[in-house]
């Protein structure tokens, strides 16, 4: 599917790309026999890896100590070594300010493009840094998105007032028209399908269209759902489009510290919503697990060529696969997995169906690759901390991937 606003790599940006489909090509191709091992390192807060020229490895980290004392914190880009993990060349402390997980990827153009803190950045194959932009909003902007038309759109992370759009040109780093203002608060990164951009708000999810006669988004007035309806849930996270639906899962407010488990706050099960990208009235809204408590802070995955859709219910450790019609949507109950500690984003193979997730358990999180059409468990191995990984992995170059989880970076691959 399209994606053309990104270079050319099996691994531009987050979730491979701003559908979220989180599908690479490829595959570790595990025979009966193999393993999996792990290199890993410390970092400060890492948030994830993007994949440029081959083995060209990228990896985003920034700080969190300042934030308790009320102070700006920061953000890094290194190009690491592919197999080792260890440093080849690191950017300046970019300026930030307040604390949320970031973004970065690479742009058609050739040039790594970042937003933390309040500032987008600019930045060389050399992480060296070319041009900062100050976001309007004295507030976290929790990443972007490119459009096809190569424009970037980020949005701050609004729990109070109204989200703000603001779309950037990328060659000169400056707005490329006023923001645009949504209708409510929005917590959700965003997602984009060629040059329409979806926002799942507190309450609703709806999209904007670029047009390029105004030079600005419109909202689409015919497409818009509330998902909240007259339910106890809480706000949903990011959606997933897979071209004829998007997907997301809601009660997304939680008190993570270091795991998401046990950390749920409404009182009600977490949902899977499916709506459609062509009639919003075509939507379904499916109890992941049925527990109390239920909660997540991330997207599901989708697998339009086997057409079967993973959520989960993190704070119950809930993991259940659906198989869904592709022309209706329709959802037939698959697999289910209790007491699997999922939380963060996922990754799977697109060729050999090989599903790669976390499971935290003793007090510590595994990496584990399942088959998405079965759930067979195919391997797993520990990739070390006591922190529950809520952020992004991507694939490596070889038969590896890279793990991200927070205070630690692993790579993991195939004995």
């Amino acid at each position: 599917m399209s994606a053309s606003g990104y270079c050319d790599s099996p691994w531009p940006g987050e979730d491979g790309g701003p559908q979220r489909l989180q599908n690479a090509a490829g595959g570790l191709k595990l025979q009966p026999g193999e393993t999996l091992q792990c290199v890993t390192r410390r970092t400060l807060l890492s948030t994830m890896t993007v994949l440029g020229a081959p083995g060209e490895v990228f990896l985003l980290t920034h700080s969190a100590l300042r934030a308790r004392l009320g102070l700006p914190t920061t953000a890094c880009v290194e190009r690491i070594d592919p197999l080792t993990l260890q440093t080849v060349c690191r950017s300046p402390r970019l300026a930030g300010g307040p604390m949320w997980p970031g973004g970065m990827a690479l742009h058609r153009n050739g040039q790594l493009y970042v937003v933390y803190g309040r500032y987008a950045h600019q930045l060389n194959r050399d992480c060296e840094p070319l041009a900062s932009l100050r976001l309007p909003v004295d507030e976290a902007y929790n990443s972007f998105v490119i459009l096809d038309n190569g424009l970037i759109v980020t949005k701050n992370l609004s729990q109070q007032s109204c989200a703000r759009l603001t779309v950037i040109a990328p060659d000169s780093l400056t707005p490329a028209c006023a923001d645009t203002v949504c209708p409510e608060p929005s917590i959700a990164r965003l997602s984009a399908i060629g040059n329409s951009v979806y926002v799942v708000g507190v309450r609703s999810i709806f999209r904007y269209h670029w047009d390029e006669h105004t030079r600005s988004l419109r909202i689409d007035p015919g497409w818009r759902l509330d998902y909240i309806g007259a339910s106890g849930q809480s706000h949903g996270w990011d959606a997933v489009l897979d071209g004829r639906n998007a997907w997301f899962m809601d009660n997304g407010r939680h008190r993570y510290v270091y795991t998401m488990v046990g950390a749920g706050v409404s009182p009600t099960a977490n949902r899977l919503i499916r709506v459609s990208q062509r009639d919003c009235a075509d939507h379904e809204m499916l109890e992941v697990s049925g527990l109390a408590g239920g909660s997540v802070t991330n997207p599901p995955l989708v697998d339009p060529q086997r057409h079967i859709v993973v959520a989960y219910d993190s704070a119950n450790r809930f993991l259940r696969a659906w198989r869904f019609d592709p022309q209706s949507g329709a959802l037939q109950p698959l697999w289910q997995k209790r007491h699997f500690g999922c939380a963060s984003h996922m990754l799977l193979y697109r060729e050999t169906g090989e599903l790669v997730l976390n499971d935290y358990r003793r007090l510590g999180e595994e990496v584990v690759v399942l088959n998405i059409a079965s759930g067979a468990e195919l391997a797993r191995v520990r990739s070390g901390g006591i922190t529950q990984g809520v952020v992004f992995p991507s694939p490596g170059w070889g038969r590896d991937l890279y793990w991200s989880s927070m205070g630690r970076l692993a790579r993991v691959f195939v004995a």
